[in-house]
């Protein structure tokens, strides 16, 4: 079953509320995403702490629904 995107983005506001969210479908098919994630939360964490933050936030759901999400996190500060 595939995820929609809003609700990608909709975990991962809730976990991470000042996040500046950029989703998108690599192929069409609601499996395979890519996302840009901005947020201070990330400040002083390393780039696997980022993305562990951001797995944490939906939950379970990678690997299940959502096969595969491309990430790429920056802090305010590096952008």
């Amino acid at each position: 079953m595939a995820m929609e995107s809003a609700k990608i983005e909709q975990m991962i506001k809730e976990a991470l509320p000042d996040a500046e969210i950029t989703i998108e479908d690599l192929r069409g098919d609601g499996d395979h995403y890519s996302a840009r994630i901005v947020s201070s939360a990330f400040e002083g964490k390393s780039r696997v702490q980022q993305h562990q933050m951001v797995y944490a936030a939906l939950q379970g759901k990678m690997g299940g629904e959502l096969h595969a999400l491309a990430l790429t996190t920056e802090t305010p500060a590096s952008t």
